[in-house]
């Protein structure tokens, strides 16, 4: 398998476990289910974020893909939690957790421009 495809595969089943965690089709799943899908959604993550944080560019071009695949991620996630904030704070309800994972994600930016410039 080769690498792309495999890192590709486990986003998609990362992906579907996060919707199956959400319980889109309403089937309420069982305790023992739940944490089933808990677990395996913890395991494939720490497996993705492993094989995020080990890719290695082989030329420029392959690193201008990577950054651009990280600023839309983070773009994305970022604008997720902006929206979940914004109409959560509409209902008056606004869930901690949105905010810390903001902070975390800008703080984390910030760390790594830092990291970064000093390192180079």
């Amino acid at each position: 398998m080769t690498t792309n495809f495999r890192d590709g595969l486990l986003a998609v089943v990362l992906v579907i476990l996060a919707l199956l965690l959400l319980d889109p089709l309403d089937f309420l799943m069982p305790s023992t289910a739940q944490m089933t899908v808990l677990a395996i959604f913890l395991i494939i993550f720490a497996i993705f974020v492993g094989l995020i944080w080990k890719e290695k560019a082989s030329d420029e071009r392959e690193n201008l893909h990577r950054l651009i695949a990280g600023r839309l991620g983070y773009i994305l996630g970022a604008t997720g939690l902006v929206l979940g904030i914004v109409i959560q704070n509409l209902s008056h309800e606004v869930d901690p957790w949105l905010v810390i994972a903001l902070v975390l994600m800008i703080l984390g930016k910030i760390i790594g421009i830092i990291h970064s410039r000093s390192r180079f």
